[in-house]
């Protein structure tokens, strides 16, 4: 049974890894093209869950004994934890900037579309995971579902700018958003050099 479970939770973390790269790359091409602050900061988040997506492979896949294995992943955690400090500095700078200069992004629908493949996805991924978690009693699997669903709530946040300045002529609203994922992005970094883990998103 636990074997199959560690197989099911490597299946879900290699899918978590796939799944945004594929949304980041994404992200960020809509973003550079619509000049949209949240979706070049959605973007940045997704390519770096992607790496803490990869620390959760290396967990399942690893042979080393369970002393090294933690420190290992706690190093690794640190790591993804400065990253989030740097891109949520530029998220924040490019953000604000484009509040000042009052330079408005364009409507993007290829936006509003990976934002809502995410509303759909990240619900169903937090399931499984969670599920698993529990079967397997990991509790950095756990934590890594918890971040998914915290992923979902700012699929919605971004969704939101995207739709209020598209369809409301709001463009005040897509920086705004752009911020708060700057917020997000140094929250997690905080969590990850305080905790070691990647609990939020």
């Amino acid at each position: 049974m636990n074997i199959e479970s560690n197989r099911r939770a490597l299946r879900l973390s290699y899918f978590t890894v796939g799944y945004n790269v594929l949304e980041g790359v994404a992200s960020l091409l809509a973003g550079g093209a619509a000049g949209s602050a949240a979706l070049v900061g959605f973007g940045l988040d997704s390519v770096v869950e992607s790496l803490s997506g990869g620390i959760m492979v290396w967990r399942f896949r690893t042979d080393r004994p369970h002393a090294d294995a933690e420190r290992a992943e706690h190093r690794a955690v640190r790591l993804v934890g400065y990253t989030f400090f740097v891109l949520g500095a530029f998220v924040l700078l490019d953000s604000a900037r484009k509040l000042w200069a009052g330079e408005r992004p364009e409507g993007s629908t290829l936006g509003i579309a990976i934002t809502l493949v995410s509303l759909v996805v990240m619900p169903l991924l937090y399931v499984a995971k969670r599920r698993t978690a529990r079967t397997l009693g990991s509790r950095s699997l756990a934590a890594d579902s918890k971040q998914t669903l915290a992923c979902m709530g700012m699929s919605a946040g971004v969704l939101l700018g995207l739709v209020l300045n598209r369809w409301l002529g709001l463009w005040q609203a897509d920086p705004a958003v752009a911020i708060i994922i700057a917020l997000l992005l140094f929250r997690e970094g905080r969590e990850a050099l305080r905790e070691g883990t990647l609990c939020c998103c």
